[in-house]
């Protein structure tokens, strides 16, 4: 599967700029893609203040992502701020070509910066199926959050979306490789960079990690559109040699 990992400056609550922005940089996409990562709320950057620039499931943004679905013929993914039955959602969405659309809503909220005051979490893990891959979708803060990412359902990708900070850009490079390697996965983690109105300086380090936890790509801190190549077979020939996903401790998560 090819991927384009689209890393970039947001406008602050700006759906319009930040749209006219993400145009110009899928544009510049040379090559045929499978599936094209936004970063978290890549429309507004990461807002507390929902009720001004939330949208709903058919608002110009998502109207925006199946246009560059169909145009590209390639899924889209990245989260909006979404209202829905007078709630706030943080909501991946994943495009598909067709213009189907699944979501999922962030499960684990950022308390440190009040998102739990304003948002609604989400209740329920996402696999999107799509190209015969299996693909987990997880935003921002959920990284920090192991069993529920455990590899149960034998996915092959775990993609975070997120609006990650300077200041614990080690936290995120540590972690996503420890994602991969301990649920035998890819993992890819799409982030932005720019100083946000809350003066909180972000450097990206999107990255794409293989399932033994080798760089496919490095972490990036430049504005721009990286392209990665991730072969399916490979990640179950590891999978048959080294069986770990067998082992796994068996519990349930109450949510």
């Amino acid at each position: 599967m090819k991927i384009a990992l689209i890393q970039s400056d947001l406008f602050w609550e700006n759906p319009s700029k930040n749209r006219e922005n993400f145009d110009s940089k899928i544009n510049e996409i040379e090559s045929e893609v499978n599936l094209i990562v936004l970063p978290e709320m890549f429309s507004t950057g990461f807002t507390m203040n929902p009720s001004a620039v939330a949208e709903t499931m058919d608002g110009e943004t998502v109207i925006w992502m199946k246009g560059i679905a169909k145009q590209k013929n390639a899924a889209v993914t990245g989260s909006l701020v979404i209202t829905e039955n007078e709630k706030f959602y943080n909501r991946m969405f994943f495009v598909f070509p067709s213009g189907e659309i699944q979501f999922y809503n962030k499960r684990h909220l950022f308390t440190l910066a009040g998102e739990d005051q304003f948002y609604t979490a989400g209740t329920e893990k996402v696999i999107v199926e799509y190209l015969d891959w299996k693909i987990c979708l997880q935003v921002c803060y959920d990284l920090r959050f192991p069993v529920f990412a455990r590899n149960t359902e034998n996915y092959d990708l775990l993609l975070y979306v997120a609006n990650w900070p300077k200041v614990r850009t080690n936290a995120w490079d540590a972690l996503l490789k420890a994602r991969a390697i301990e649920n035998l996965s890819y993992a890819v983690g799409v982030n932005r960079i720019g100083i946000d109105a809350n003066n909180y300086e972000h450097i990206g380090h999107s990255q794409a990690v293989d399932f033994l936890g080798n760089y496919i790509l490095e972490p990036q801190e430049t504005e721009g559109v990286f392209v990665v190549d991730l072969d399916k077979n490979k990640m179950l020939e590891t999978r048959k040699k080294l069986d770990f996903l067998s082992d796994q401790d068996v519990f349930e998560i109450k949510i």
